[in-house]
């Protein structure tokens, strides 16, 4: 079968296509002929040799991935056999080399989720399925720790990316006033593709070196009440640097990314007031909940930054990460992922590559190149 290997950690190049033996399903095993694979930024750092949190470096040679979405194509021993030819997605587990970069994948039947019908009465997509498997889990759980309302002005960051366009269509969804932050028109696009008649939606390029002026004026009279980050570095500290409660600062110093420009980096408007005020008597700090840093560098704001954090008097939940709550089981948040995607309640925007291209995915994915979810299909 084809599967996607590398035999040294390095570039993207390090990435093959290979034919290996077909695996055997045993004990409480089904094996799935993948059309979908997930490929996380995660799946990056751990072909480049990074070790660190929340997993080892793998052994090699390995075949990478942790998510696949296709159909059972055989089951063994113990393991029901109606699951043969159902629809079917898996994330494989917390392992380095879990093998979800080839066309046949086993994977132990308690990790299994029917893929459900979609609107059309037909089965979910494949690889929107696979989003929700991993990207989905996360929104769920980062928003419920979030808790996003409609008297929250929000801020996102990285918002055509696979999780922030699920956030901006979920903080809409709950009335809240929303600044996505996207670098470039084509990402600004995607946006506007997927939330084509969203109001209390304001599109902010941050590629523009002034965009935080032009977040300024999408929020108007009110600061931010609530920031997702999962970037991290100069945006995500400049971004929280619009909550209200961090005194004006737009990111802590020259190096912030922030100008003194007119608003040029904007696009869109929003419509209808927020009810939040400047930090006074009672009023409640703005929230930052933070995931990660894709740009490789924490945002200043969190303990992440160690000795260059900012102290201020903002409010830091975190989602992953040393101080994050335990998420525990992770299937019920699946469930949920998958139910909104089936339902239409999310529309899931997903950056597709070839399966044998899988180095040009992670390259794209490193260089910040993709919308959406990447999925090698």
């Amino acid at each position: 079968m084809d599967a996607i290997r590398h035999h040294s950690f390095g570039p993207p190049e390090v990435l093959v296509l290979e034919q290996v033996p077909d695996p055997v399903p045993g004990p409480g095993d089904v094996l799935v002929d993948a059309v979908a694979h997930g490929v996380h930024l995660l799946d990056t750092s751990l072909r480049r040799g990074e070790a660190g949190p929340p997993l080892p470096l793998p052994s090699l040679p390995t075949v990478p991935g942790r998510e696949i979405a296709g159909t059972v194509a055989a089951v063994g021993p113990g393991v029901d056999p109606s699951w043969i030819g159902r629809p079917v997605a898996a994330h494989l587990g917390p392992v380095p080399d879990g093998g979800g970069y080839a066309r046949r994948v086993v994977v132990g039947a308690e990790k299994l989720h029917a893929v459900p019908d979609g609107a059309d009465g037909a089965p979910l997509d494949p690889a929107d399925a696979i989003t929700m498997i991993g990207t989905g889990r996360m929104a769920v759980y980062t928003l419920d720790l979030a808790a996003v309302t409609a008297d929250d002005s929000v801020v996102v960051t990285g918002a055509a990316g696979g999780l922030g366009t699920l956030f901006v269509q979920e903080a809409l969804r709950a009335g809240a006033r929303v600044v996505a932050l996207a670098g470039g028109t084509e990402k600004l696009q995607v946006l506007r593709d997927l939330l084509p008649d969203a109001d209390r939606l304001a599109l902010v390029d941050y590629s523009v070196p002034d965009w935080p002026d032009a977040a300024r004026a999408a929020l108007g009279d009110s600061p931010a009440t609530l920031v997702l980050d999962g970037v991290g570095g100069e945006l995500g500290t400049a971004a929280t640097g619009l909550l209200r409660g961090a005194d004006g600062d737009s990111g802590g110093g020259p190096d912030s990314g922030a100008g003194d420009g007119s608003a040029s980096g904007s696009s869109g408007s929003m419509s209808g007031s927020s009810s939040g005020a400047g930090l006074g008597d009672g009023a409640a700090p703005g929230r930052l909940v933070a995931y990660g840093w894709a740009s490789g560098t924490a945002n200043r704001y969190t303990s992440w930054a160690e000795a260059d954090r900012i102290e201020s008097p903002v409010e830091v939940r975190y989602a992953v990460g040393p101080e994050a709550p335990p998420m525990g089981d992770q299937r019920p948040y699946q469930e949920r992922a998958l139910a909104n995607a089936a339902s239409g309640r999310w529309r899931v925007a997903t950056h597709r590559v070839p399966f044998a291209e899988a180095a040009r995915a992670h390259r794209e994915l490193e260089e910040r190149r993709t919308t959406g979810k990447v999925v090698l299909v």
